[in-house]
């Protein structure tokens, strides 16, 4: 599993891969409580896989602004039979555990993850760079500004060049996790669209995606269903997010994502793929 994807991260075929995302948390801002159940969640990503998801992300932590910590023992409880379920119905997919705490990514990979998406880049538990260099699992480093509690309160974030200053903390995680024995083809980098990010920052991100190319590393983009689209669009909740969702992905994928992370599979599988033959043609 793990040189299968490499091969599809690292080798010659340049249509980004679709990582679907599961929620099994009841906050999540898009689809809390949807899939509480273990086998709602199999369910789910069996569907997921059957439109074209090649990796499945399993989060039993909301970390939308103005979230709360989940403990481990919580985030075990929601996770772990899910990613043993998912495992055991399809054996050869990637399973990416979405978490920041190393207790529950360890779990996670004995269950059979195969990536940990660490929306804090290794900075919020200090035993998690160890978990990631023991196993030998792909790691997303993520650029969040502040935590979830506050990244979006009152008056913002600011930011003088935040295409520069995001390229620049993951040009420095990516050197301090190598510092840690993972390996640099293990990393993949993720400039946090919506994680302690204006309106206009989380725009420039997706306008300049080839800009992280400088990095040499897979590049994970995930706008799906975020609250900064609201701003252009006139829409009400979530759900109605996922035409703009997917043309985000679309142009994504043609400056150069390697991942794209969303709630609509079908839809952006078809959206990365026209998008990538435009691109190469």
């Amino acid at each position: 599993m793990l040189e299968r994807l490499h091969r599809r991260l690292h080798g010659d075929e340049r249509i980004p891969i679709v990582m679907g995302i599961l929620n099994v948390t009841p906050d999540s801002f898009s689809d809390g409580g949807a899939y509480a159940s273990v086998e709602s969640a199999v369910a789910r990503a069996g569907v997921m896989l059957g439109e074209g998801a090649e990796i499945i992300d399993v989060g039993p932590e909301s970390t939308r602004p103005g979230s709360e910590p989940v403990s481990v023992s919580e985030q075990l409880d929601r996770a772990i039979p899910v990613i043993r379920g998912i495992r055991q119905a399809h054996p050869e997919i990637a399973i990416s555990i979405d978490t920041r705490l190393a207790g529950v990514a360890g779990a996670a990979i004995e269950a059979g993850a195969t990536v940990v998406n660490d929306v804090s880049a290794l900075r919020d538990d200090p035993a998690m760079a160890d978990v990631v260099s023991r196993s030998g699992v792909f790691v997303v480093l993520m650029h969040r500004r502040g935590i979830p509690a506050n990244m979006q309160a009152s008056g913002g974030p600011q930011y003088g060049d935040v295409i520069r200053e995001i390229t620049e903390f993951l040009a420095d995680r990516v050197e301090w996790s190598k510092g840690r024995g993972i390996d640099r083809d293990r990393i993949i980098v993720d400039p946090g669209i919506g994680f302690g990010k204006r309106v206009e920052d989380n725009y420039k991100i997706l306008k300049y995606v080839d800009r992280y190319a400088s990095l040499g590393l897979p590049i994970l983009i995930g706008a799906s269903r975020k609250r900064f689209l609201n701003k252009t669009l006139v829409v009400d909740g979530p759900s109605e997010r996922d035409a703009a969702s997917v043309a985000c992905a679309a142009l994504a994928a043609r400056d150069g994502a390697a991942i794209i992370r969303t709630h609509a599979v079908a839809e952006t599988v078809q959206a990365v793929r026209l998008a990538a033959a435009i691109r190469d043609g």
